[in-house]
């Protein structure tokens, strides 16, 4: 696969009949935290922001810096070129699960696995993700290639002794099984965990990661909710999973790391949390899972 130059790689969101201004930004939060999972590549609105305009935006809001979330080759290469860039983020890269289908279909996953293999050494990727498995957009014909870059995909976070980020859409008892079956990485998180009760119970017993985003704030959440409040506070992350997903009361609109305090503060109020004692686990427990936004010496901003 021939590498373009992934700076000048960009993706933009269908804009629809929906409101695509961005929203003001909230109170900033007074104890820092991370956005877990964000597609920072994809441009949003009417006048979408720049890299450094979404990294500026997040710091005044008190988000100190952004998981960079790869789903492909094309934005996994982005991802950690943009992680190698910036001293605020860090990089996850992967071929998504609804991607896989095709790249097997074209006789290519074995070679895309191995440029996310090649991309997961440098310094700033810190995470094989998202990957996982999607039983809502991929049909039976489609679930081997999956399951095979599932495993393939596990197999690359333990090579790499980095965490995994799980893409889990209708699939909770595949997903689990699988991880069971193959072993889980050290650090596992659940990306915009989707499941309900009883799935949280399992996770904190296996000592996973739950990532929750802007959509336990929808009405018709409650499971998100219920789910959060029985995972442990040491095991909860948040994200944005920008562009999508936004918290109400801004449903809809284009989503961006500046607005985590919205979810920040309503996952608080939910767990009856003192919000800056909640921000400080939240931050500890970015930091466990991906390590140091200060480690890593390939930023090109600093030489």
């Amino acid at each position: 696969m021939a590498e373009a130059d992934p700076s000048q790689y960009v993706r933009t969101r269908e804009k629809g009949a929906r409101d695509v201004t961005y929203p003001d930004a909230p109170e900033p939060l007074a104890v820092p935290v991370y956005d877990n999972h964000a597609h920072l590549e994809i441009e949003d609105g009417e006048q979408p922001l720049s890299l450094d305009e979404q990294l500026e935006r997040a710091a005044e809001a008190g988000v100190s810096g952004v998981v960079q979330a790869g789903g492909d080759i094309e934005s996994s290469r982005w991802s950690a070129w943009a992680a190698a860039s910036h001293p605020r983020l860090l990089a996850a890269v992967a071929i998504h699960p609804n991607e896989a289908p095709a790249y097997a279909e074209a006789g290519r996953l074995d070679e895309a696995i191995a440029v996310i293999d090649e991309l997961a050494a440098q310094p700033r990727v810190r995470a094989i993700g998202e990957t996982g498995l999607d039983f809502f957009r991929t049909d039976e014909a489609g679930r081997p290639a999956q399951f095979e870059s599932f495993e393939a995909h596990i197999a690359l976070a333990k090579k790499h002794g980095v965490a995994m980020q799980i893409h889990d859409r209708e699939a909770h008892a595949a997903v689990l099984e699988t991880l069971q079956r193959v072993g889980a990485p050290e650090r596992t998180v659940f990306h915009c965990f989707s499941g309900d009760e009883a799935m949280a119970r399992v996770a904190a017993d296996e000592g996973y990661y739950l990532s929750f985003a802007g959509n336990v704030t929808f009405k018709n959440a409650q499971n998100l909710r219920d789910a959060l409040k029985v995972t442990p506070r040491e095991r909860i992350l948040v994200e944005t999973d920008a562009p999508f997903l936004t918290p109400t009361p801004h449903r809809g609109r284009p989503n961006a790391p500046y607005l985590i305090p919205v979810t920040v503060r309503f996952l608080a109020a939910e767990l009856g949390a003192d919000l800056d004692e909640f921000c400080a686990r939240l931050a500890a427990n970015t930091l466990e899972a991906y390590g140091s936004f200060d480690d890593g010496e390939d930023l090109s901003r600093r030489s």
